[in-house]
This record gives C-alpha cells, structure tokens and sequence, in this order.
C-alpha cells in the first residue's frame, strides 16, 4: 500500500513541515515514515476513502510535530542544556516551537468546545485538503464546511492573539 499512497503522504509533510523552522531536525521524508508507522498499527479503522485516511495522516504528523517541539522545549529548560544569556536567546530562532504549541493549544481548546470545527482546522491547515475534501471526509455541505473555516480561523486568531500579548 505504502507505494500507492507515498507520494501524497510526502506532499502532506512538506505542508507540515513548510511552517516548521528551517534547522528542524525532522525530515519530511522521516515524518511520511513516522506517520506510516503508527497508521499501519491502527487496528480499529475502516478505512471509508481515501481522504479520511490522509486526513487521519495528516493528525498524526501534527502530533509527531508538536511532541517534538515540546520534548525541545522541555529539554531547553534543564539538564545538560547550555546556558545562554537573554539577549543572545532572543536570536535563536526557536519561536518555531512556541508558535506550534501554542498553536495546539489553541486547537485542542476549539476542538473541546466544537470537535467539528476543530477536525476542520486540522484537515484544512495541517493535512492540506480542500474545502471540498473536508465535505467529502465530514459529509458536510461545502457551504458549511467553508463557514465553519472561517468562524474557527477567526476564533484561532483571537485565542492566539491573546496570548501573545
């Protein structure tokens, strides 16, 4: 199967990995194949179409993305971390990684008050889908599928805002 699907896994982690930092130590190729790895243990899974099954890729990139920001994050707080003075840390372009978490964080929170809009942002900014897609994944209108968009990118922007500032 991996032959048939490698390509468009390979399109979706180059998506993901286009709003990474640029030093990231993950490859896209290492995360088709990370991904690959914890879809084929995935034993309680109809697979219905061929959407559902690369939007349910795409999640676990963003996963494997996010627990590696915050496993770096963690391991810039201690342990053999070297210490480095606040005006050279400003410069070390790890903002990557905040914006990621806090991005989740944003989207775990919109996904408990509305899982439909969160599985939206998911299959839309992280999995690359069309809105068109998403309908076909959700059996949703695409009228609905593209107000939802807007509402949750709207709600996201705000969430993330806020807590910038």
């Amino acid at each position: 199967m991996l032959p048939l699907v490698y390509n468009e896994l390979h399109r979706i982690a180059l998506n993901h990995m286009r709003r990474e930092r640029s030093d990231h130590t993950l490859q896209p190729t290492a995360l088709v194949h990370e991904a690959y790895l914890r879809l084929v243990d995935q034993k309680s899974v109809t697979w219905q179409n061929s959407a559902q099954f690369f939007g349910l890729a795409s999640g676990m990139m963003r996963r494997i993305l996010v627990n590696h920001a915050k496993k770096r994050q963690a391991a810039k707080r201690g342990g053999s971390v070297i210490r480095v003075p606040l005006d050279a840390a400003g410069a070390s372009g790890d903002t990557g990684d905040v914006r990621l978490v806090a991005l989740d964080e944003a989207l775990n929170t919109l996904a408990a008050r509305d899982a439909r809009k969160g599985r939206i942002v998911e299959l839309k900014f992280f999995g690359g889908l069309t809105m068109k897609e998403i309908a076909e994944v959700l059996q949703l209108s695409l009228a609905t599928i593209e107000n939802d968009w807007r509402l949750a990118r709207a709600w996201l922007y705000r969430e993330i805002s806020s807590c910038q500032s």
